[in-house]
């Protein structure tokens, strides 16, 4: 970590400290760039004049840097040398007992919407294993309808599904699946139109338990970015948010505190179309406190929000709870310096730089493509950093330049798109349906968060061991075949029968050729033109990973 102060100390300015050299990593612009401060250190006195930007030539101070002291230590909370089957992991964020609660209300909604003539037949815990099994699979093999998994003409004829549950039944689940009870509702119904009238009271039961278990299984580390996500739907409902600059226009909008690192979805919160709190310093400033929550986190946190967020009140009372911030912010917000002397113009090159600093916070102007403003309490206004650009020089052509760049654009862009990360990982195989129910929209993306957060939790385990992890896809299909044994529907791979004579157990290449024919590793699931002779079995067969002596090994061959 960065040179602390103890929790006792409250930041001031006379404990700031100069930089008078720095490191020269490489990072982005644009605002959201990569990098981290400075290390060398001289004693100054803070500026807090605001008669005028400075620039470079002009020291700045190293502000108190926070001591990281967590609740929890960081990573997964579950035994790291433990040996987890991906179900165990994802069980983790469904647990059994969610389940239960979704089948007893799914069942109860199930047997009053159905006719005699067609009666309900109650679900069991198997049947919701099968259902998962074949959501999260629609998430991988995407078709144009749910019935066409079905379909036995020669275009589609897809095997698994037929293994796992019918086609009737499965679009019986999906039209009767209730997350709240019908008592529930009832109730909720008859406070329509006052204040104690719950807009998520179909949802309640899995959000509250969602929420508590992917704080439970992991700790952020010490950087950690809030953002909006937008779930895609059109349902008529007030919930509902348009966001004209999102790639998702029509949807519902939760504000998500990420861990900067992996993306791991650490708490997130529906926004209803109204304030959560009553402090009257707007939505921005209530997301980021309704999501900060020292008692459970710790303190010594980086956090790193974007323009949405950031303002001089808000960044001064995460400080009043030793939570350090950064991020970009609008020139307009009450307590940005109105000075316009010496700050950047039209003639101002790229990479100029103009920082004011009010006790603890830090304002800088950049000039990249645009001019970028940055609001911190834990960077120094400048340190010698560098980042390379595109440019044309006097001849018209394109050459590579170093310019100037603030330490805090360098780690803002580093750690910002923890949610951004979250929801690359998300939409690569994210398992929402269209439907008209709301509510089920919401099972979908919680869904999906179980299985990434498992994902993550699966990567972060296995690199503590040393071993390979498996990517996302890999995941996804082998939680999808224990789903689907767990549910009785699938019996489990067997392992390859034993060669009779152990001498003809040789790696071949799989085509002929070291390059071509690549398939995945039964062992570590990467990728290896190598197999067994005998076994017919794919298996790296490497200086660095001898997976092939390994796997025969564990089997006995």
């Amino acid at each position: 970590h960065d040179d602390s102060i103890s929790s006792e100390e409250e930041p001031h300015p006379s404990t700031f400290q100069r930089v008078s050299g720095s490191r020269r990593p490489r990072g982005r612009g644009r605002g959201r760039g990569r990098g981290r401060t400075g290390s060398s250190q001289a004693e100054m006195p803070a500026s807090t004049s605001e008669e005028g930007w400075n620039d470079t030539d002009a020291p700045d101070i190293i502000p108190p840097q926070p001591t990281f002291r967590p609740i929890k230590s960081p990573g997964p909370q579950i035994i790291p040398t433990a040996s987890y089957t991906l179900l165990q992991l994802f069980q983790l964020y469904f647990t059994n007992s969610m389940l239960l609660t979704i089948i007893k209300n799914t069942n109860d909604f199930g047997s009053t919407c159905h006719k005699p003539s067609n009666p309900w037949i109650d679900l069991t815990l198997q049947d919701m294993y099968a259902f998962m099994a074949m959501v999260i699979y629609m998430g991988l093999v995407k078709l144009p309808a749910i019935t066409d998994y079905w379909r036995g003409s020669k275009l589609y004829s897809l095997p698994f599904p037929k293994k796992i549950m019918s086609g009737k039944k499965f679009q019986r689940i999906c039209r009767s699946l209730h997350l709240s009870s019908l008592e529930d509702n009832a109730a909720n119904e008859q406070r329509r139109g006052t204040a104690d009238f719950d807009r998520l009271c179909k949802i309640k039961p899995l959000y509250t338990e969602m929420r508590e278990v992917c704080k439970i299984n992991y700790n952020p580390g010490q950087e950690i970015s809030i953002d909006e996500r937008m779930v895609a739907s059109k349902a008529r409902i007030g919930i509902k948010q348009y966001m004209k600059n999102k790639p998702v226009r029509w949807g519902y909008k939760l504000f998500v505190l990420a861990d900067s690192s992996n993306g791991y979805t650490w708490d997130f919160f529906v926004y209803e179309g109204k304030l959560q709190g009553n402090s009257g310093k707007g939505l921005s400033y209530e997301s980021v406190m309704e999501l900060i929550d020292t008692r459970l986190l710790g303190t010594g946190y980086k956090l790193f929000v974007d323009n949405f967020y950031s303002s001089p009140s808000l960044f001064c009372d995460l400080l009043q709870k030793r939570i350090w911030a950064c991020g970009t912010i609008r020139t307009n917000r009450i307590g940005f310096p109105k000075t316009k002397k010496n700050c950047l113009d039209s003639k101002s090159p790229r990479g100029s730089i103009r920082w004011i600093r009010k006790d603890s916070l830090l304002f800088v102007q950049w000039r990249d493509t645009r001019d970028v403003f940055l609001c911190s309490t834990l960077h120094t206004a400048h340190a010698g950093d560098t980042v390379q650009r595109r440019v044309r020089d006097a001849d018209g052509h394109w050459v590579l330049k170093d310019i100037s760049v603030p330490p805090a654009v360098k780690e803002y862009n580093r750690c910002m798109g923890g949610v951004d990360h979250s929801d690359a990982l998300i939409n690569y195989y994210k398992v929402i349906h269209k439907t008209q129910r709301w509510y089920k929209t919401f099972f979908y993306h919680f869904l999906d968060i179980a299985v990434v957060n498992a994902f993550l939790l699966h990567k972060s385990i296995t690199k503590g061991k040393g071993e390979v992890p498996m990517h996302q896809k890999a995941f996804r299909e082998t939680l999808i075949e224990e789903l689907a044994a767990a549910a009785g529907s699938l019996a489990p791979s067997p392992a390859p029968s034993p060669s009779p004579n152990r001498a003809h157990h040789k790696p071949v290449h799989i085509s002929g050729h070291s390059t071509t024919g690549r398939l995945r590793c039964r062992h570590c699931q990467t990728k290896t033109p190598v197999k067994c002779s005998s076994c017919d079995v794919p298996l790296c067969f490497l200086p660095s990973r001898d997976c092939y002596k390994d796997w025969h090994d564990a089997n006995d061959l």
